[in-house]
């Protein structure tokens, strides 16, 4: 490898590693805002967004521009083509987290609502699964990152129980549609960050083993998530 390209990478490193605390810093916030109820918060993540976004377009275009001068091969051409792709799924979630905080101010103008689903769990577990598929790129971990695509069947479990519930809750109460539908709107971001999350953790494992294994996991009920976005 030569010492540019060593360089390059170094650099582009160090980029993908600060975008991917940002994000996390973002989610962390948004889902703070929605339990706790924090305004402070929900504003915090809708102002850093843009941030977000300049730093996915910088990353971007560094890895182009290493691709187009130094034309890598072997292990650093798949380090560069996992980054293109973490790259993109970390400004998704961040994108997400502006949803969840977005959700989470509107449901102030709301009592909470009570539904038979452990919210909060669902939300801790997202934390979980972002932090730990970031570290796993941190450490080039496949094994960590492994424990991430463990984790995605029971937040898919708990947002289908979501939907049930506030389907349930809005038969029952129909005065309480909009908080309800914001509930699980708010269900459904968290549900994609964890997909996202996920995405990153298979693109370790491809980072370290060389081995594809996106499309392995259960997919994502398509049916509840067609009637859920023609109710939102």
């Amino acid at each position: 490898m030569s010492k540019h390209l060593q360089r390059d990478l170094e650099r582009l490193n160090e980029r993908i590693l600060t975008l991917g605390a940002k994000v996390e810093e973002a989610a962390n916030k948004a889902i703070t805002a929605l339990l706790a109820r924090r305004r402070d918060l929900a504003d915090e993540v809708c102002a850093g967004d843009e941030a977000i976004d300049e730093g996915e377009v910088e990353i971007e275009l560094e890895c182009l521009k290493i691709l187009a001068l130094h034309q890598p091969v072997a292990q650093d051409l798949r380090y560069i083509v996992s980054v293109l792709k973490v790259n993109n799924d970390l400004e998704r979630i961040g994108d997400l987290a502006v949803n969840l905080a977005e959700r989470a101010l509107l449901l102030l103008e709301y009592e909470p609502i009570r539904v038979p689903v452990d919210l909060p769990r669902m939300a801790d577990d997202v934390r979980t699964m972002i932090h730990t598929a970031l570290e796993s790129l941190v450490q080039r971990d496949a094994r960590q990152a492994r424990e991430v695509l463990a984790m995605d069947d029971r937040v898919d479990e708990t947002h289908t129980h979501m939907f049930e519930a506030v389907e349930q809750l809005i038969r029952e109460d129909v005065d309480r549609i909009r908080p309800a539908i914001a509930t699980l709107s708010a269900s459904r971001y968290l549900e994609r960050m964890a997909d996202l999350a996920t995405n990153v953790a298979e693109d370790v494992v491809f980072l370290v083993e060389g081995e594809v294994i996106r499309h392995a996991t259960v997919p994502v009920d398509e049916d509840a998530a067609t009637a859920e976005d023609a109710t939102a």
